[in-house]
C-alpha cells in the first residue's frame, strides 16, 4: 500500500519548510540551550500562525482538527529543521484536554494552546518522568499513575541532557488538581499515542537532515584526489541509511491514519532507530570534524539519541508491538 500526501497536505509541508528555511534555526537552538528563549518564542509564534498547534485541537476549542496526518507532516519538518522547544508536549496537551472535553478544564487551556499563545510541558504515565523545557513554558501539566491531572506552579531542578537544547527538569510538587478519574487515564493514553507519533515524525525529519548533510559533505570531501562519496563503502553506508528512513516513512503515515497503539509504537521504533543510524553514519563519514560543536551538524547529532528514547524507548515500543500482536 502506498501512502502519499494530498496536494493540500504537501502544500502545508512546503509552507513550513519555507518558513523554517528562512529562519536561522541553528542560532535559535543554540540560544535555547543557554536558556535564552526569546528567539525560540518568536519562531514558535511564526509556526503557530500557520495553524500547526490548531491541528491537534477540535473546532469547538478554536482548533481545526484533530488532523494527525497533517500534524505528522508538520513535525517531520520541525525535525528536519531542528526546531527546539516542547512542541510535542504542547500538541499532546491539546489532545489530552480535547479527549477530556467537558469533563476537564478544556475551555481554560485549549484555545491558547491551539493558538500558540501558550506553551506547555507534559508528563504522562509511560512517558519520560522529566518535564521538558519546564522553565520556558506557560503551563506544566502532569498526569499521575493514579489518574490525576495536575498543574504545577513552578519547575524543579535542571538535569543534564545529551542534547543541551532539550532542557529536562524534575517535576515540581503536586500542584493544582485539574481533573481525576478514569476519563483522565483514558485521555492520557490517547495523548501518549500522539506524543509518540509526533516524536516519530521528528525522528524521521532529523534522520533526513543528517543524511542530506552527509551526502553533501561526501560530495565535497576528497581523499586521494576523489570525493569520498565515490567510494563503494561510503555509497553502501549512505544507501543503507536512506533505506532505513524510507522504510520508516510508510509506517509513520500508517500510524497517523490508524492511531492504534501497535502502529504508533512500530512507527516510533522504526523512525527512532533510523534517525540514530543516520547520526552514526553522519558522524563516521564526517570524521573528526563531526565532533565539533561549531559545526551545525552537531545540533542534529545530539537530537537523534534523545528523540529515539523520548516518549517510548526502542525496548518499550518493541514490547508494546509484541504484546498487542499477541493479543490479536
Amino acid at each position: 500500500m502506498r501512502f502519499l500526501p494530498t496536494a493540500e497536505q504537501s502544500d502545508y509541508a512546503r509552507t513550513l519548510r519555507s518558513l523554517l528555511g528562512a529562519a536561522d534555526v541553528p542560532k535559535t537552538v543554540r540560544a535555547w540551550a543557554t536558556g535564552d528563549h526569546g528567539p525560540g518564542r518568536d519562531l514558535w509564534s511564526a509556526l503557530a500562525a500557520t495553524g500547526l498547534f490548531a491541528l491537534a485541537a477540535p473546532e469547538a476549542y478554536d482548533g481545526v482538527g484533530p488532523l494527525p496526518v497533517e500534524l505528522a507532516l508538520g513535525f517531520v519538518e520541525l525535525g528536519r529543521a531542528g526546531v527546539p522547544g516542547p512542541v510535542v508536549e504542547t500538541a499532546a496537551a491539546c489532545v489530552l484536554f480535547a479527549e477530556l472535553g467537558d469533563e476537564g478544564p478544556a475551555e481554560r487551556f485549549l484555545p491558547s494552546l491551539a493558538a500558540g499563545g501558550a506553551l506547555a510541558t507534559l508528563t504522562l504515565p509511560g512517558g519520560s518522568p522529566y518535564a521538558l523545557d519546564a522553565d520556558a513554558v506557560t503551563h506544566r501539566f502532569t498526569v499521575t499513575a493514579a489518574g490525576e491531572l495536575r498543574l504545577a506552579g513552578g519547575h524543579g531542578e535542571l538535569l543534564a541532557s545529551t542534547d543541551p537544547a532539550r532542557r529536562l527538569f524534575r517535576p515540581a510538587g503536586d500542584g493544582e488538581l485539574l481533573a481525576a478519574g478514569p476519563a483522565v487515564t483514558m485521555a492520557a493514553r490517547a495523548a501518549l499515542r500522539w506524543a509518540r507519533l509526533l516524536t516519530a515524525a521528528q525522528c524521521l525529519g532529523v534522520g533526513e537532515a543528517l543524511l542530506a548533510q552527509t551526502v553533501r559533505y561526501a560530495g565535497q570531501r576528497t581523499q586521494f584526489g576523489t570525493p569520498i562519496g565515490g567510494f563503494q563503502a561510503v555509497k553502501h553506508r549512505l544507501a543503507d541509511t536512506l533505506l532505513a528512513l524510507e522504510f520508516a516513512r510508510p509506517l509513520l503515515w500508517g500510524a497517523a491514519l490508524s492511531l492504534s497503539g501497535r502502529d504508533v509504537a512500530a512507527a516510533k521504533l522504526t523512525a527512532g532507530e533510523a534517525a540514530y543510524a543516520a547520526a552514526l553514519t553522519a558522524l563516521q563519514l564526517h570524521g573528526a570534524v563531526g565532533y565539533t560543536q561549531e559545526l551545525d551538524l552537531s545540533l542534529w547529532l545530539r537530537k537523534a539519541r534523545p528523540l529515539r528514547d523520548a516518549w517510548g524507548s526502542p525496548s518499550q515500543c518493541r514490547a508494546e508491538v509484541v504484546a498487542q500482536q499477541a493479543a490479536t
